[in-house]
């Protein structure tokens, strides 16, 4: 039986692991920097956007454009997207998240976040790609000490959301599409330029 004492110890623990993997993480973001250097919020946010984008990028980039229509069929793939609609949707959520966080439109069609219907070859694929990162680069570099945690509209629907939270969506989205694209390459014999 656990007495409330211990309870209280593991809940503190906890709760330190937590704060240790969060400095950790920060210092992760930190890139490299000297100790004495301060990397300010929107540098740290910013180098995430860099971080998905140079791991995305070049895997989008190598599928050839053949390749771009592939979906698995193999056991429980039915419905997923394509290759070229991974690319699309993370470029669309992209501009979503750069317009909630500048408190604005999307500057493009992003086709209920599955980018225009219009843009099917590889080349205007890449470049619908690379813009929306350039547009959320944009927008992440308003974020600052000041507006970190201040809400903003959702770009989901109602409520509000914090830029920190919309900055960080940029990562952890893409990098979720990013592991699904690694499987499609791999699937099509190609190694992922981040593997290599």
């Amino acid at each position: 039986m656990i007495e409330n004492g211990e309870i209280i110890m593991r809940k503190t623990l906890s709760r330190l692991a937590v704060c240790v993997l969060a400095l950790a993480a920060l210092g992760v973001a930190q890139d490299h920097k000297g100790n004495n250097e301060h990397r300010t919020v929107t540098e740290v946010l910013d180098r995430t956007v860099s971080n998905v984008e140079h791991d995305f990028v070049p895997a989008a980039a190598v599928m050839p454009e053949d390749k771009f229509g592939f979906a698995p069929t193999n056991g429980e793939f039915k419905g997923v997207r394509t290759f070229a609609q991974q690319i699309k949707h993370v470029a669309a959520v992209n501009y979503e998240l750069g317009a909630a966080i500048l408190e604005e439109k999307p500057p493009v069609d992003i086709g209920d976040e599955s980018g225009p219907a219009s843009i099917t070859t590889k080349a205007d694929i890449l470049k619908y790609l690379n813009d929306s990162f350039a547009y959320v680069h944009k927008a992440v570099q308003t974020i600052n000490e000041k507006n970190l945690v201040e809400t903003v509209r959702s770009p989901w629907g109602e409520g509000r959301v914090t830029r920190l939270s919309l900055a960080t969506s940029v990562a952890w989205h893409g990098f979720d599409h990013y592991g699904q694209m690694v499987e499609y390459l791999r699937m099509n014999g190609i190694i992922p330029p981040a593997s290599r």
